[in-house]
């Protein structure tokens, strides 16, 4: 059996452990602050095996080399076209990693960084994928090494195809302010407006607001939705690539309330 174990990191990072029962090990995903990502496994009864990161910004890939030093030979992976800090098993887009029984697929979405890797898995008819900040529930990451071109591959035509029972795990808590924010393209969604309070109440009772499933994203991520006639009226676009470069914008500079 394999599941997933969110693990709370910096201010509002999300790390995890892809923990393998049966092996008693665990592939643990950007651990940022490895005593954080060792005690959970210690926790969790298993041993980290291998370090698989999204990206090689600090927040994610910061703590690679301090966890090379405590667990010396682990496997550490990253996206061939990203300088990930102490990789030593680089990925490109299409590959497969082993983690004991489980085939872990590696997904190229550049926008965020230039070679951002998504992780998606399944055993049974659960499946997952490990999404880094190109996904958010609710939201996207910025474009700070690509553009709408790419991010529209990488979330349109990469992420939003996979089953919609996929379980969404992000790189952070940012779930409140991007559904706030969708909220100002499409008010009357009826599926954000009943997410947002769901969203209130589990932050409210200081619970993960992770997983989503892709089914849920395509339902209220402004992102995913950039083929939608409100949303592309709201922005005057009437293309997906030109409606996903105004809706980043207009998120660029829009101010989240007070909550």
């Amino acid at each position: 059996m394999v599941r997933v174990v969110p693990v709370r990191v910096l201010d509002d990072n999300y790390a995890y452990l892809i923990i393998d029962d049966v092996e008693k090990q665990a592939a643990a995903v950007d651990p940022v602050e490895p005593a954080k990502l060792l005690e959970a496994a210690k926790q969790e009864g298993v041993t980290i095996t291998m370090i698989l990161t999204t990206h090689k910004h600090w927040d994610h890939a910061g703590g690679n080399l301090e966890i090379a030093k405590l667990l010396p030979s682990i496997p550490i992976i990253g996206g061939e076209k990203e300088k990930v800090p102490g990789c030593t098993d680089a990925v490109k887009n299409g590959d497969t990693i082993m983690f004991g029984n489980l085939a872990i697929k590696c997904m190229e979405t550049p926008f965020h960084t230039s070679g951002h890797v998504c992780y998606g898995f399944s055993e049974g008819d659960d499946a997952s994928v490990i999404t880094g900040d190109t996904l958010f529930v609710g939201g996207c990451g910025r474009f700070f090494e690509g553009d709408a071109k790419q991010a529209c591959q990488a979330l349109v035509g990469t992420l939003a195809k996979l089953p919609q029972h996929t379980k969404v795990w992000c790189g952070h808590e940012y779930t409140m302010a991007n559904l706030l924010f969708a909220r100002t393209l499409e008010p009357n969604n009826g599926a954000l407006l009943q997410k947002i309070n769901w969203a209130k109440k589990q932050i409210a009772e200081g619970k993960f607001t992770v997983p989503s499933t892709i089914g849920d994203e395509l339902n209220y991520n402004p992102f995913l939705r950039v083929h939608e006639v409100g949303i592309q009226d709201k922005c005057g676009t009437n293309n997906i690539t030109d409606t996903m470069a105004a809706v980043r914008e207009k998120k660029d500079k829009w101010t989240c309330p007070p909550m």
